[in-house]
């Protein structure tokens, strides 16, 4: 199935091998990788990356699904967005990467607005997490904006490569979804 979440502006589709080369780009854009929690990948780790996607179902317990984000009017993929279903198919974490050109225009918002819907709304989950590095303010404001609620703070809590980072984590319940203003 190509298209399978659409919002007024995207659409999160499954990662094809098209999408190497954009992907490729954005991943190893030392302004992108900066708050996150992979650093530089090779062509063919990707390459492997997309290829484990395509028996995915996306919110399958213990599916580690990436959504693919393209603009609609040409599909050009700007950024991707992961949905880690834990075992139990009852609690999901996201994570969000947006081409450094195509950040401050709300398409984060807009991509993360749209999974959650798909997590809250259609397969019916009853959480959803988030993290993010403290230093990454645009990313805490997203979180906030959504709705999540801020959970903890945990120093020094995983390796990115080069050094120690804290780690701010966020959560949203499917009540606090139905209830948030629309």
């Amino acid at each position: 199935m190509r298209d399978f979440l659409e919002t007024q502006r995207l659409r999160l589709r499954r990662l094809e091998s098209d999408d190497l080369e954009a992907m490729f780009a954005y991943r190893n854009d030392p302004e992108v990788a900066r708050y996150q929690t992979f650093r530089a990948r090779a062509r063919d780790e990707i390459a492997e990356m997309i290829r484990a996607q395509a028996d995915l179902q996306p919110g399958a317990p213990g599916a580690e699904y990436q959504f693919a984000v393209g603009l609609k009017a040409d599909d050009i993929l700007i950024g991707d967005v992961y949905f880690g279903v834990e075992p139990t198919g009852r609690q999901a974490e996201i994570g969000y990467t947006l081409a450094a050109e195509f950040q401050g225009h709300g398409y984060a918002t807009e991509a993360v607005r749209g999974v959650l819907a798909y997590a809250f709304e259609r397969i019916c989950l009853h959480r959803v997490t988030a993290g993010a590095d403290p230093r990454n303010l645009p990313s805490l404001r997203l979180l906030e904006r959504l709705g999540f609620r801020r959970e903890g703070y945990s120093p020094e809590s995983y390796w990115d490569g080069e050094a120690w980072t804290d780690d701010v984590r966020y959560a949203m319940l499917a009540r606090e979804w139905r209830a948030r203003p629309r």
